[in-house]
């Protein structure tokens, strides 16, 4: 009778009898430990975590270097101020250098000079970037056969974007823009320059090289190489075909810490090429002053 009474109560409260020695067994392999090594030591268990870490945080803090150098040498900055009717001035005149840039779908083949490119990058290079990392690469293709090749992932991955992926309105806001999945313009412009962004670097030693801000950094750095363009006197067309990065990245050889941010054509216009006739917003719907 005892037994069956035990069988019973033993079924009926199986669940919480098998609770109640999981948790003893966690809280004795979570608690118990620090409290027999202290007890070995002589020492509390919660003095035994705070030496413990305590020892931790020197030892990274021995072994962490700063990626500059630590006696990184600052010098003057040589600066002549201009007067301000010249401020002015030269202000004025870039505006209106940056106002008359336009996006471009029809490219010329004539060829540009390669010098030219590597001025333009350059100038990109030149951007601000968190802790100095320079978290970019500039990928200059001319090679008609690797043009053809970045074009056929393009167009295969844009067409099913305009299908499928992209949604009606989407698709319905880009028509009267008259664009759609057939990129002719990446074989014929002379250039294409592709910006990829680093996420991290390897340091010599083979440790992760940290890149701050890498996403705001590259973005800087591909506002400058628009306007270098613009400057320069070619036109392009940003573009950021959606879903070809991995495809694109694995055509070029490029290392997995790198991605694909920006792929631009570069050139000149067709004498027939046109624009659609869009107006910038007005300086007082974008700037909000508090004097």
């Amino acid at each position: 009778m005892i037994v069956e009474y035990f069988a019973y109560f033993a079924m009926k409260y199986l669940y919480y009898i098998l609770v109640l020695i999981v948790s003893f067994v966690l809280f004795r392999e979570f608690f118990g430990q620090p409290a027999k090594k202290s007890a070995q030591s002589g020492t509390p268990g919660l003095t035994s975590y705070k030496s413990s870490d305590s020892s931790e945080n020197r030892k990274t803090e021995v072994e962490v270097e700063p990626a500059l150098p630590r006696d990184l040498e600052h010098i003057p900055y040589h600066y002549v101020r201009k007067p301000e009717k010249e401020l002015l001035a030269r202000a004025s005149e870039f505006y209106q250098m940056a106002a008359a840039r336009r996006t471009l779908r029809s490219f010329s083949t004539d060829p540009v000079p390669k010098e030219v490119i590597h001025e333009i990058i350059k100038a990109a290079g030149t951007a601000p970037s968190g802790a100095h990392t320079e978290p970019w690469t500039f990928v200059a293709i001319s090679d008609p056969t690797t043009k053809l090749q970045i074009r056929n992932i393009v167009e295969q991955e844009e067409e099913i974007n305009y299908k499928k992926r992209m949604g009606i309105k989407w698709t319905t806001d880009l028509s009267p823009l008259r664009t759609n999945w057939i990129k002719e313009y990446l074989t014929a412009a002379p250039y294409l320059i592709l910006v990829f962004k680093q996420v991290y670097s390897i340091l010599p030693n083979g440790q992760k090289k940290i890149h701050y801000y890498h996403e705001m950094s590259v973005s800087i750095a591909c506002g400058i190489l628009i306007t270098a363009i613009q400057y320069t006197g070619l036109v392009t067309l940003t573009s950021t075909p959606l879903n070809c990065g991995p495809a694109i990245r694995s055509l070029l050889g490029r290392p997995s810490n790198e991605k694909l941010v920006l792929l631009l054509p570069v050139g000149y216009p067709t004498e027939d090429a046109t624009i659609p006739n869009l107006h910038r917003k007005d300086l007082s719907e974008i700037l909000v002053e508090i004097d």
